[in-house]
């Protein structure tokens, strides 16, 4: 079998989504963010870390969220996403490489998310062991369109680069 050739540069894109219901936490990149409604998920629900975990394990090949962490599992039943985050870095950093940069955007209709966007940055960065000015997080509504505009979800794309 042939191999990727060993570049010292990786991208990875992640993508990920969750249904919002009441009651339920709001957790983005590790904020507990106050709303009426939360992600329905099998661990906290950080959909932003999810998205981010899956470009991480991509620029790697070493598949999703899924394979590592399956929502089948009772291990991970409410787990803190952040945990999941600092194994898959583990992951990456094991493959011979490190995180140069991280650029996030979280699509979600309500609540506004900019003022929490400096304590979502001071988590990635502690969690990624790579300075903040090396992390952007994003927020956008999507003008009431689709399930995010109607306030039935909310979704995360996350951009990586690593480099060796």
């Amino acid at each position: 079998m042939e191999h990727c050739t060993p570049l010292p540069f990786r991208i990875g894109n992640g993508y990920d989504v969750h249904q919002l219901a009441d009651g339920l936490p709001l957790i983005l990149c590790g904020v507990s963010i106050p709303h009426t409604r939360g992600c329905v998920a099998h661990s906290d629900g950080d959909v932003a870390i999810h998205a981010l975990c899956d470009a991480l394990l991509g620029a790697i090949a070493a598949g999703d969220i899924g394979k590592h962490f399956p929502d089948t599992s009772a291990e991970f039943k409410g787990i803190d996403s952040r945990i999941l985050l600092r194994r898959v870095v583990e992951l990456v950093q094991q493959s011979g490489y490190q995180i140069a940069n991280v650029d996030l955007t979280i699509a979600l209709q309500r609540p506004k998310v900019r003022p929490y966007i400096d304590a979502m940055r001071a988590c990635l960065a502690e969690d990624l062991h790579i300075p903040l000015d090396c992390i952007s997080v994003k927020a956008t509504t999507t003008e009431k369109l689709g399930f995010v505009g109607k306030e039935e979800g909310v979704a995360t794309y996350a951009s990586i680069l690593l480099y060796r």
